[in-house]
Order: structure tokens, then C-alpha cells, then sequence
């Protein structure tokens, strides 16, 4: 059996547009090419953050094509410039903050085709 073919092009129903920038899924069990992972492009616009969050169910891995990234891991804070990879461990709170002069470009992968998402103000009120 061949998996269909998926054209980024054809991902515009699943872009998710935020204050901070937007997601596009490209290949998730929701989108129905995949089932067991999820890929994504993310862009965090220049001086913004993405609100800290986890994925309890899965592992997210992070490849940055552009710009520069001060990336929250738990209590940990890593510089991202292009090129740098970074994992994150399954309920891990974390998050992307711009630290460059332009808008920063990102892949991520996920190993869970339904990724789990929680934000760190919720859990915290939980």
C-alpha cells in the first residue's frame, strides 16, 4: 500500500495563524498521511515567544532553518541559530522566543501522530 503524496501547497486548511506567528501541518493522523508522527513548519515572529507548553504523549524534535531562537527547555535556555537542532523530551515545558532581527523559520517533528498540547498557565492552575 502507497501513502498519498502531500503537497505543502495543500496544507493551507491546516495552518494555524497566532499573535505570535503560525504553525502549518504538513503530515499528521488528523491530516490522514501519516499515523504515527507529526511534521510541522513554524514561524515565531521577530521579538515574539510562543507561550511555554508540553506534549505529554511525545517527543518533539525542533530544526531551525532561520533566525535566532532563545529556546526555553525546563529550567534550561538555549541559543538557536540556523542549522541547530534541539529535542524535547515528552512533558517537558518549553517555548521559542525571537531573539533575532528577522522572523525565525522552523521544522518540527513530533512522535505521536495526535500530538498532545498543553499550556504551562493551565497546568499550573490544574
Amino acid at each position: 500500500m502507497s501513502s498519498p503524496i502531500f503537497k505543502a501547497s495543500d496544507a493551507e486548511p491546516q495552518t494555524v495563524q497566532a499573535p505570535w506567528g503560525s504553525l502549518m501541518w504538513v503530515a499528521s493522523r488528523d491530516i490522514g498521511n501519516v499515523n504515527d508522527m507529526t511534521l510541522g513548519y513554524v514561524v515565531i515572529k521577530q521579538g515574539v515567544a510562543n507561550p511555554r507548553h508540553a506534549h505529554p504523549n511525545c517527543e518533539e524534535v525542533l530544526y531551525l532553518l532561520k533566525g535566532r531562537l532563545e529556546h526555553t527547555l525546563g529550567d534550561e535556555k538555549v541559543v538557536m541559530g540556523p542549522g541547530d537542532t534541539i529535542a524535547v523530551p515528552p512533558g517537558v515545558f518549553h517555548n521559542g522566543i525571537n531573539i533575532g532581527d528577522e522572523d525565525a523559520e522552523m521544522i518540527v517533528a513530533y512522535s505521536e501522530g495526535a500530538r498532545e498540547f498543553v499550556l504551562e498557565s493551565e497546568a499550573a492552575g490544574s
